[in-house]
């Protein structure tokens, strides 16, 4: 049985579509009018080996902030109807990525309970025109939609592309571990019996 998802989300300032599949080879189209995070959803997809579709319009006149948001939204309801009921998976995803003088941890629980704790060491500023703060953003859209508990910890690193692209390679490949099926797993991993 596919595990996919595709979500549709349209607003006064954003128009956007994306299609995520768990168990794809990392193919992707991506196409969302600010090409920095177009970039980061390639690398997710990538070292996730997630085949990911995404192609939005927004205000980008006014700034990236809505476009960058609504995506994290589309990504983190795409993975919640994808996973379903959430039987078999492992649930708990951990990786580390260096990227030359950064490095990035990122853990996540695919609990149902929304949370992300933030500790990098980006202080606003620019990527390219791209602000810096938006990765942030953009996983808060994640996390509240796909009911993720996330925590991203980068101790130290000094170039902000290389700081967020860390991050985004990280969080793929933790995210493809707590979405793997493991024949082990009766149910969903909890001893509450739910998620």
């Amino acid at each position: 049985m596919a595990r996919t998802g595709e979500i549709a989300r349209k607003t006064g300032e954003t128009d956007i579509t994306l299609t995520l599949d768990l168990d794809g080879s990392g193919a992707g189209d991506v196409s969302t009018g600010v090409g920095f995070l177009d970039h980061m959803l390639d690398l997710f997809g990538k070292h996730g080996f997630f085949d990911l579709s995404v192609a939005g319009t927004g205000d980008t006149h006014v700034d990236f902030h809505h476009t960058v948001e609504d995506v994290g939204i589309c990504l983190g309801q795409a993975v919640d109807k994808a996973l379903g009921d959430k039987a078999g998976i492992r649930r708990f995803g951990g990786e580390t990525v260096p990227m030359y003088e950064a490095i990035a941890t990122v853990n996540l629980d695919l609990c149902g309970r929304p949370y992300i704790a933030w500790n990098t060491p980006l202080d606003g500023g620019k990527i390219g025109d791209f602000d810096a703060e938006l990765a942030e953003e953009f996983f808060h859209g994640f996390v509240n939609n796909a009911g993720a508990t996330l925590h991203v910890n980068v101790p130290y690193g000094v170039n902000r592309h290389h700081i967020v692209e860390a991050v985004f390679k990280a969080f793929g490949r933790a995210l493809n571990q707590a979405t793997r099926i493991d024949e082990r797993v009766v149910g969903v991993l909890s001893t509450k019996g739910s998620l």
